[in-house]
């Protein structure tokens, strides 16, 4: 349950994040509000999973989530650079979040 949990909180920081860019500095509503909402329930989330986990691999997990998830994100959807390196740096996060979650969290 507490990695379900840090798995939807590694999607709520993706949403965060990209509502943080639509956002343009605060500066238009909805967007701001949603950042909020969605910056809320992930550290909530993850706050509650970190009671029953070790931070290093949650916090991998949350992290590594966020991050490929708004490049993929902004890849398909924001007009970001499309590159093979990208592609490449994006797949090696996830399999490193992989690798540090297999090395040793049990929960």
């Amino acid at each position: 349950m507490a990695w379900l949990l840090v798995v939807v909180a590694g999607f709520l920081e993706t949403g965060f994040a990209v509502c943080l860019k639509l956002s343009h500095g605060f500066t238009r509503l909805w967007p701001t509000v949603a950042f909020a909402v969605f910056a809320l329930g992930s550290f909530g989330l993850l706050t509650l999973a970190l009671r029953k986990l070790d931070v290093g691999p949650a916090y991998a997990v949350w992290t590594g989530i966020g991050a490929a998830g708004t490049a993929i994100y902004g890849m398909i959807f924001l007009g970001d650079v499309v590159s093979t390196l990208k592609i490449i740096s994006i797949t090696l996060v996830i399999v490193g979040v992989i690798g540090l979650q297999l090395s040793g969290s049990a929960q």
